[in-house]
């Protein structure tokens, strides 16, 4: 026989005998209140004799072996029940296991109608009792053993009462969590998947905290933005201390007090019954950690705190401690474990560009083998289909988190032969481009990263007026190295209420922790201006902003491209911590030919257009796409090719917007050229 059949043979032969003794017991009661007499007056008008009480308690004290203790008894110990409470509670739930109690309640109280227990008939029915048990901070009523079935007019002593229907069936054996906390709390089901090493040793870490706490579980607030490897931690954790986990979001605690406490209590019984631990996620939100902080000092159980930062205020003990996604080198591993024969070289490079989970890496590359299965390569493919799938994947994974951030670009097929710089400015590009391609290699591989604990990432400031390709060197550097591009959009983040600008921020900088995303911070100088001397409380807290800029900028370990045609407007500390200044200068001659000679796409009907004479007006590569476009419009209305005559008339018309002087006569020279020619 198995130990757990064992123990519920034992715990049914402990309430049989208890249910003997509280039968006899009342069953005396009834005939002292028949006789009119507290002890009956000679031995032989007693049915009901000391003798046959005791003897059934004797059964009830062999049948509890410390080895094998029954339900009632695990349950007094555990939340601090009185013997007097516990004769009660044991009162109440044999209503539930004995059909005769009721009509020996209604006659021991001399009323056929009060065929339940009250605290009066406890009172004169056990031994000691004790007058305490019916305070509300006592076990019965505080843990809510019993329910008290009181009206307006009625004595709490004569009112009914009725065991818990959870702490019924935990007397007789059967436990499970309370159904009134299901609502809220999600089981943590499943095995733990082997965790990198880090990890591991953070969750051997708070398995050592735990087990050496002297008198009550503690607190662990996990910190990071990470919450599936936090979660990992917690559960590997927890399952190692022989806990089940429940999921709770903070968001979903009762808004009113007494609601609140109501459900404290409850999970706090629970922990006491049930082998459990609580995975609490906690929001930013102020008006949701005070509920988080009320029900932590209410629970005494094993709780784990998911936050982003520490900022709970309880006294007790709080174990705190970062979480962090697996190091690199450990995705790196991880991806190798779980592309197998298809990795190739793709671990560190995966490992480079995305800062991925455990739990992601498994289930993009589950998702990319099935997506692959499908695809009908070539056989010279030579797994090209399974790599563009798996980083496909990737990048599909991290773009949800931003999306709502920032305004994703939409980058076409962009080759350098379409950017028209000076030599030195590509090269500062292409620079840039390669630094990001070869993160993991010198931070992992080659130590930096263990020497620096700032500075990781790679921010850069693109410098020039409107129009000289500023943009357009960002969607190149996204499409060569084939990651995301994110515009920032400021009127999602920048806010007039104090601490929202910071808090949309660190948002948008967590989102973009993932990897596989270049932030384009377009007219930075909005941003990233220059702190001004505090005159008054905005000028203090918008210095706040550009100081937590400042260390967020610092803290990315991502590619952050600023641009601007306010250079000086920039603060001086941004510029410090940008590894590369490129200046965009306004195009020259030569540049603009190049410009006027790969506007037009190839489709494009158009006649001999003179780019030499195209390229004196003095205007910048946008400027000039402007002019493409809409010259393309007025042949496509004139059902013509794109004749010079269009394209000057267009050339006028941006002008006019940007409000340059005309020179006809250079127009009507141009103009006569066309014509001869």
């Amino acid at each position: 026989m198995s130990d757990l059949a064992t123990w519920h043979r034992t715990n049914d032969e402990y309430l049989s005998a208890a249910l003997v003794w509280l039968r006899l017991r009342l069953t005396r009661l009834i005939e002292q209140q028949q006789t009119g007499s507290v002890v009956p007056s000679t031995a032989e008008t007693a049915t009901i004799s000391d003798a046959q009480i005791e003897q059934a308690a004797v059964t009830m004290q062999h049948a509890a072996t410390p080895d094998l203790s029954p339900a009632l008894v695990i349950l007094s110990h555990r939340l601090g029940l009185g013997q007097f409470e516990a004769q009660v509670l044991l009162l109440c739930a044999a209503m539930e296991f004995d059909t005769r109690m009721g009509a020996l309640c209604a006659q021991a109280q001399n009323d056929a109608a009060c065929s339940y227990p009250t605290f009066a008939l406890a009172l004169a029915l056990f031994d000691d009792p004790v007058w305490e048990a019916l305070s509300p901070e006592r076990p019965l009523r505080y843990w809510q053993l019993i329910e008290i079935n009181q009206s307006a007019a009625q004595p709490l002593t004569v009112s009914a009462l009725r065991a818990d229907e959870r702490v019924v069936n935990y007397i007789k054996g059967l436990n499970y969590l309370d159904d009134r906390l299901k609502p809220w709390v999600v089981s943590m089901t499943g095995t733990v998947d082997a965790l990198p090493p880090s990890q591991q040793q953070q969750a051997e870490n708070i398995i050592r905290y735990i087990r050496a706490a002297a008198h009550e579980w503690p607190i662990v607030n996990l910190l990071g933005a990470d919450s599936a490897s936090k979660r990992a931690i917690a559960k590997q954790a927890a399952q190692a201390l022989g806990l089940n986990v429940y999921r709770l979001s903070a968001e979903v605690l009762p808004v009113s007090w007494r609601e609140l406490e109501t459900f404290a209590r409850l999970y706090q019984r629970e922990s006491y019954l049930l082998p459990i631990a609580l995975y609490l996620e906690a929001p930013d939100d102020d008006k949701a950690l005070t509920a988080v902080n009320h029900f932590l000092v209410r629970s005494s159980g094993l709780v784990f705190i998911d936050t982003r930062e520490f900022r709970l205020q309880i006294e007790r003990d709080v174990l705190t401690i970062d979480i962090a996604k697996p190091a690199a080198a450990e995705q790196a591993t991880l991806w190798q474990q779980a592309l197998g024969q298809q990795a190739g070289s793709m671990p560190a490079l995966l490992a480079g560009q995305f800062n991925l989970n455990a739990a992601e890496i498994q289930r993009i590359a589950h998702s990319a083998s099935g997506a692959a299965a499908y695809t009908a390569a070539p056989a010279a493919d030579d797994g090209a289909s399974f790599r563009d799938s798996v980083w496909r994947t990737c990048l599909i994974t991290v773009r949800p988190r931003l999306d709502t951030l920032a305004q994703r670009l939409d980058v076409k097929a962009r080759s350098w032969e379409d950017l028209v710089l000076p030599d030195a400015e590509k090269h500062a590009l292409q620079q840039i481009m390669n630094q990001v391609g070869q993160r993991h290699l010198v931070y992992d591989q080659w130590g930096f990263g263990r020497r620096m604990s700032r500075g990781l990432g790679i921010s850069a400031l693109f410098a020039g007026e409107s129009g000289t390709g500023k943009t357009l060197a960002a969607e190149v550097i996204a499409h060569q190295l084939r990651l995301n591009l994110y515009r920032i959009d400021l009127s999602q983040v920048i806010s007039k209420y104090i601490g929202e600008t910071e808090k949309n921020l660190r948002k948008l900088f967590d989102a973009a922790e993932d990897g596989g995303t270049i932030l384009f911070f377009d007219e930075a100088d909005a941003l990233f201006g220059k702190r001004s001397e505090v005159k008054d409380s905005h000028d203090r807290y918008a210095n706040i902003e550009i100081n937590y800029l400042l260390q967020r900028m610092e803290a990315y370990q991502g590619l952050a491209i600023l641009a601007t045609n306010m250079k000086n407007a920039l603060d001086t500390a941004f510029m410090r911590r940008l590894r590369f200044i490129v200046n965009f200068p306004f195009p020259g001659i030569p540049e603009r030919k190049r410009i006027w000679e790969t506007v037009f796409p190839e489709e494009t009907d158009k006649e001999t257009l003179d780019y030499a004479r195209l390229a004196r007006f003095n205007l910048t590569g946008g400027s000039i796409q402007n002019i493409a476009i809409n010259a393309a419009f007025l042949a496509a209305s004139e059902e013509s090719r794109v004749t010079m005559p269009l394209i000057l008339e267009a050339v006028r018309s941006e002008f006019r917007k940007l409000e340059k002087p005309i020179n006809e006569a250079e127009f009507r020279f141009i103009h006569a050229v066309e014509v001869k020619a």
